[in-house]
């Protein structure tokens, strides 16, 4: 009888401590915070521009007697002011059809001395074929100053900047442009962007007036933006046209 009590006993002691064990183990879940729920998502790139686009191109002539008059080229004359053809292309930063403070290629040296694409339009296409632009662009010459010069330009998510460039003609090396315009703001194109377009002398001669002799720059000079007194109001030089970039 007594070894039954002890028994007994011992399973009571037993049984009391499992419960306690038990008891402790759940306080512990319950004090132990369950993970979170994981919130994050998988990062993905940012999306480009949707895809390729297309711009109209209209320059609108500014290059006028009454805005200015400093030597302004007789109207009467064979070579009456006039611009020629649009030349350009959609590329990336690393090309450039014309650059401020370097030497003009020899393409740029020929429009701007002749109004001729050749060779600049052989640049470009090298351009292309190196996939640093997209197409050649270019258009007709501009000698009514009441209409405008009209182009297209192809651009896409790895060629946003457009460069474009046209003589100022008669003159001895100078030309009108807008060099690495981006079309492509806060990761997509723009509906529409107009941007002034200013004289340069693109460094291949050293002629100093419209008129002047043929005078060729050995060596040549770093294209710069042209400052004469033909260019200037107040001081400051004036664009002869403005470009407005329509996405089509």
């Amino acid at each position: 009888m007594m070894k039954l009590r002890l028994s007994a006993s011992i399973v009571l002691v037993a049984l009391a401590a499992f419960a306690c064990k038990k008891e402790e183990m759940s306080t512990e879940a319950a004090a132990t915070p369950a993970p979170a729920e994981s919130t994050m998502t998988e990062a993905t790139p940012a999306m480009m521009a949707s895809g390729p686009a297309t711009y109209r191109v209209e320059f609108t002539p500014l290059w006028t007697k009454a805005a200015f008059p400093h030597e302004y080229p007789d109207t009467s004359l064979i070579h009456r002011p006039h611009f020629s053809g649009l030349i350009g292309t959609g590329h990336d930063a690393s090309y450039h059809v014309f650059a401020v403070g370097q030497p003009p290629t020899p393409g740029l040296e020929r429009l701007s001395e002749m109004g001729k694409h050749d060779p600049l339009d052989a640049e470009i296409k090298a351009a292309i074929a190196a996939g640093h632009a997209v197409a050649l662009s270019e258009s007709d010459p501009l000698k009514d100053f009441s209409q405008t010069a009209t182009t297209q330009v192809a651009v896409d998510p790895a060629h946003p900047m457009v460069s474009i460039v046209a003589m100022i003609a008669p003159s001895p090396d100078w030309f009108a442009g807008v060099g690495d315009v981006n079309l492509m703001e806060n990761g997509d194109w723009v509906a529409t962007k107009t941007v002034d377009v200013q004289p340069y002398d693109s460094g291949g001669d050293n002629g100093t007036t419209y008129l002047a002799d043929d005078d060729d720059a050995n060596p040549k000079q770093p294209t710069s933006l042209n400052e004469s007194a033909h260019f200037k109001k107040d001081g400051a030089v004036q664009p002869v046209a403005r470009i407005t970039f329509t996405r089509m």
